[in-house]
């Protein structure tokens, strides 16, 4: 088999796990979107009206209803739509709330040394969420942000 064909079933192995991971949550849970394209409607189909295409990878979602391989998602703007399964991850990624620069820390507490200051609208990748704190990845940069300066973890939520 060619290197493009181990890709190709590469890609189609990675989709079927994403859609098989997110069949057994029950909404609303948190998610992602997968592609660098993903385009909701208006129903749990594609013979349904497009609402919007979605052009940011990463952008996180709340998943708010299922049906069969179609999710209802809510993006950071409170815009609603259904969308593929397979246009869905379950990287955990969360979008710095409006207002003003976010500060970055290189612990999980306010006396914490600020590493980096987040403008609104950036997207980083979260892990180890827990007492108010998620450790971010934005880029090549790491450290701890404050749940209530972001959108895509819920207020006590812990995440491993």
């Amino acid at each position: 088999m060619s290197a493009r064909g181990l890709f190709t079933a590469f890609l189609i192995v990675a989709s079927a796990s994403a859609a098989i991971a997110q069949e057994d949550k029950q909404p609303p849970y948190w998610a992602s979107i997968a592609s660098g394209q993903a385009m909701t409607h208006t129903g749990p189909g594609r013979n349904y009206p497009n609402v919007w295409l979605y052009q940011r990878r990463d952008l996180p979602v709340r998943v708010i209803k299922k049906y069969e391989n179609w999710r209802q998602i809510q993006d950071p703007d409170g815009a609603q739509g259904w969308m593929l399964v397979t246009m869905l991850s379950d990287r955990r990624t969360a979008i710095v709330k409006a207002g003003e620069p976010r500060a970055v820390r290189v612990g999980p507490y306010d006396d914490a040394k600020i590493s980096a200051r987040a403008e609104p609208g950036v997207v980083g990748r979260i892990s180890k969420c827990n007492d108010g704190w998620c450790r971010i990845e934005i880029g090549n940069r790491r450290g701890y942000i404050r749940v209530a300066d972001i959108w895509g973890v819920g207020p006590n939520e812990v995440v491993d």
